[in-house]
């Protein structure tokens, strides 16, 4: 990803000390840039615990560093499966949490407290280059959906996709995924431009998704959660492709509060919906994920108030429901797979089900 044309990834090793790790201040988006550094696991879980870094991808290779920074202070076998439960308890609904550090507690345990240190940063570094890579190939396999879509309109049409939330380079170490094919095919030259659902409570869509799309030249415009559907009843959308925190391993997809209604919607108007999946995110030991996917509920307080920019360009934040009012907030929802057009995985496209996912990734049946 590129800021003010200057290249980040989303997690790195400082590059002064060359051991303390850096992320942005998410919860500072998109009104200013700030860059946290972590010094020890605590500091890696209060920023994911609190949204500071947020993403399901990205939340897994954070709290990897988080391991390592832990045993730069204490080595031991205690301490480090101590630190993957604290770590692991921070966020309960996606699963590339467990799996980032399922993959660094393997990695250590059997080593002698000598070798962890070096081992933990290396096994770190490790997960962020293969999230790049899984995000760059997702967009390779994701890109000829919306080809087709510009060849059948023409070059005077453009290519309109709905997303909701955030699944860009901002919840990924690089590229993203549900954007990663859009960017491609900005870069490519398609006339594409995105509909960018605003996703209460939190806005990560028009505070994270929008901030990336200008960040890149991206044309889109910021709409209500609601419009989603009236925009398809109008022929306004194309496609629609979302990412995901966590897919069973028969194609249930659970995200963002909201993708639910939204795949309702598309699929009562004929209108593609694709998920795009890494393979961290998947969960084969799930298969009903309304039954099986625990979902997070988050302060009411993301609910009830709203924060911006005022006129006088003080930010603020202010509250929304009257005063007396409880709000319940669950952060996530299941999308049955019977609703999801198909898979844009890193290893190709394939329909939401138990025999196409395992096609793709026979090692984890």
């Amino acid at each position: 990803m590129k800021i003010d044309g200057i290249h980040y990834r989303s997690v790195w090793v400082d590059r002064d000390d060359g051991w303390s790790v850096r992320i942005f201040d998410q919860t500072k988006l998109p009104w200013a840039i700030e860059i946290l550094r972590l010094t020890d696991a605590d500091q890696a879980a209060h920023a994911i615990r609190t949204m500071q870094t947020r993403g399901a991808p990205l939340i897994g290779a954070v709290a990897a560093y988080g391991v390592a920074l832990a045993m730069r202070a204490d080595a031991s076998t205690a301490h480090l499966d101590r630190v993957v439960e604290m770590l692991g308890k921070t966020r309960p609904t996606a699963i590339n949490l467990r799996w980032a550090l399922e993959r660094m507690r393997a990695a250590l345990h059997n080593l002698s407290p000598a070798d962890r240190v070096a081992a933990a940063y290396a096994e770190a570094a490790a997960i962020c280059d293969d999230d790049v890579e899984t995000c760059r190939r997702i967009g390779e396999h994701g890109l000829p959906l919306l080809r087709e879509i510009a060849a059948r309109k023409g070059p005077d049409q453009r290519v309109n996709v709905l997303t909701h939330c955030n699944a860009g380079w901002l919840a990924t170490v690089d590229y993203g995924t549900a954007l990663s094919p859009i960017f491609q095919a900005h870069d490519e030259g398609l006339n594409v431009h995105v509909w960018v659902d605003e996703t209460r409570p939190r806005n990560q869509g028009a505070a994270l998704t929008a901030f990336e799309l200008v960040k890149h030249g991206v044309p889109h415009t910021v709409v209500a959660d609601n419009a989603g559907g009236h925009l398809m009843q109008h022929g306004e959308v194309d496609i629609c492709i979302v990412g995901t925190d966590r897919v069973t391993r028969q194609g249930d997809v659970a995200n963002k509060i909201g993708t639910y209604l939204k795949a309702l919607a598309a699929k009562d108007n004929g209108v593609p919906f694709w998920v795009a999946l890494p393979h961290s995110t998947l969960d084969m030991r799930a298969r009903d994920g309304v039954a099986e996917i625990p979902i997070e509920e988050r302060a009411e307080a993301e609910v009830t108030d709203l924060t911006g920019r005022a006129a006088d360009g003080r930010i603020e934040t202010i509250r929304v429901v009257a005063e007396g009012s409880p709000a319940a907030n669950p952060a996530f929802d299941v999308t049955p797979a019977r609703l999801v057009t198909g898979l844009i995985t890193e290893r190709g496209r394939t329909e939401a089900s138990e025999a196409g996912l395992r096609a793709l990734y026979p090692e984890k049946a």
